[in-house]
């Protein structure tokens, strides 16, 4: 919609209020509202003055001042709000020098699919997310000097089964058997239904929902591929829908990627391809049916994976997902159908407008907007380079020998080894001014900081089973 449109969009579905959505640094989406008399074409040229500085990541105290600049593409009415409410994204801007902000999230993603259209490679990225999340019946967590702890419940957990709750019915799944049972096994079924039936009455193409792998609730709706900068966006009301929705049912939803010990943790496989003219550009006559610019571009995402995770796996508690010998795919490797590699070429459709490239490494606690634009840089990174993947490695890679799993390289082992990558391969996220030199330094610092520190410096409450009659 243009802003025209939007006006007249407001007065046929008497909309009383506008919120504006932004992406703050770590990944959260962040909003400012206003009565639908206070918004006028104007406002999309002029913007709205806000408080930078205490947004987390951006602006010093003394240069706070920055501006909100809607874009009239990205509205859709609010699905929860008491008041009628048209949402709409915005981008971030210096109000005296009137440029895109470099720290804004969104920008980055921006000038990455430009920086895609100036280097002659493809003039589209297509991707295609599949974010799983937990929903749960109960959360408690807390810390304070003197102590730690979290407890999470769900109806379904396999560890109620001897639960009194008058009556219990049985029916809970058992640990990693949650893909695809029928309910009443599935007692998530009506709560994932509204949660896809209100995506797609935002405008979100959805392909299917489904129960996943773990006991207690865990879940996943995917959404039909898009436009790299409007997929983003999309995955960002994903997780904004999914989230209320739970919450109006009296649940909560979680996209922490291992809220659970000993069973599935939540990913989100990122699938990739580039397109040219209208015409995709990942088919070919090689490997599973790849073109070799599919095979440089994995080339590039295997290299520069260690720093990618950065952003792809950005928490603490991404790195107790990506453990060897389970499920998450710690191996940099590519292969067909195998999904113990981190690059997996799916084979379900032969048609070459379906040839993608799937990375399995990534989780839904990123930031979006980062993270695809990270992995498109380094495909395309790998493409100008012709760097060769190496052999695909079709065997299944947990039951290899260990003289030759030994050799088969591995993802960081914690966040702290992933922002050391980061900080030692960053030039190629940094061509086009994508990934300044300033946005690099800042999550390094933040991330360090706020998060590496904060768990390295608390003691952990198994700690105590461990040591403490030491």
């Amino acid at each position: 919609m243009t802003p025209k449109e939007i006006l007249a969009y407001c007065k046929e579905k008497d909309v009383k209020a506008i919120d504006f959505r932004f992406m703050d640094f770590p990944g959260l989406w962040q909003h400012t509202t206003i009565p639908v008399t206070q918004l006028d074409e104007d406002t999309f040229e002029d913007g709205l003055g806000f408080d930078g500085s205490s947004i987390r990541g951006w602006q010093a105290i003394n240069e706070s001042d920055m501006l909100i600049m809607p874009q009239p593409e990205t509205a859709f009415l609010d699905p929860f709000t008491e008041l009628p409410t048209l949402n709409i994204i915005c981008n971030i801007q210096d109000p005296i020098t009137r440029e895109d902000y470099s720290r804004d999230p969104r920008n980055v993603a921006r000038k990455a699919v430009n920086y895609l259209n100036s280097s002659g490679v493809a003039d589209t990225a297509y991707f295609g997310p599949e974010a799983e999340f937990f929903i749960f019946d109960d959360v408690r967590y807390d810390q304070t000097p003197a102590g730690g702890y979290f407890h999470l419940d769900s109806i379904e957990a396999e560890w109620n089964r001897g639960r009194d709750e008058r009556p219990n019915l049985g029916y809970k799944i058992r640990h990693k058997e949650g893909y695809f049972p029928c309910p009443p096994m599935d007692q998530t079924m009506d709560i994932r239904n509204e949660m896809m039936q209100t995506m797609i009455d935002c405008g979100l193409d959805v392909e299917c929902q489904h129960h996943e792998v773990g006991t207690a609730g865990q879940a996943e709706i995917d959404l039909r591929f898009q436009e790299m900068v409007t997929m983003a966006d999309q995955l960002m009301t994903y997780k904004y829908i999914v989230k209320n929705v739970a919450f109006k049912r009296g649940k909560t939803a979680t996209f922490m990627p291992k809220p659970i010990y000993s069973d599935n943790g939540s990913g989100m496989h990122v699938h990739l391809s580039l397109w040219k003219a209208g015409e995709p550009l990942f088919a070919g006559d090689g490997y599973a049916g790849l073109s070799e610019i599919a095979i440089h571009a994995i080339g590039g995402i295997l290299k520069h994976a260690p720093a990618i995770l950065a952003f792809t796996n950005p928490t603490t508690n991404s790195y107790k997902r990506l453990v060897p010998g389970y499920e998450a795919p710690v191996n940099l490797a590519y292969s067909q159908r195998n999904r113990s590699a981190a690059c997996r070429i799916p084979m379900y459709s032969q048609s070459p407008k379906a040839k993608r490239i799937e990375f399995r490494c990534p989780d839904p606690s990123c930031n979006p907007y980062l993270a695809f634009s990270a992995l498109l840089m380094a495909a395309i990174d790998g493409i100008q380079n012709k760097t060769d993947p190496g052999e695909a490695l079709d065997k299944d890679i947990y039951d290899l020998p260990p003289e030759e799993a030994a050799n088969v390289p591995k993802t960081p082992g914690s966040l702290e080894a992933a922002l050391d990558a980061l900080e030692a391969d960053n030039e190629f996220l940094q061509r086009g001014d994508v990934f300044t030199g300033d946005v690099i330094d800042t999550w390094l610092s933040y991330k360090r900081e706020n998060e590496v520190d904060a768990i390295r410096l608390r003691p952990h409450p198994y700690e105590f089973c461990m040591y403490y009659d030491i």
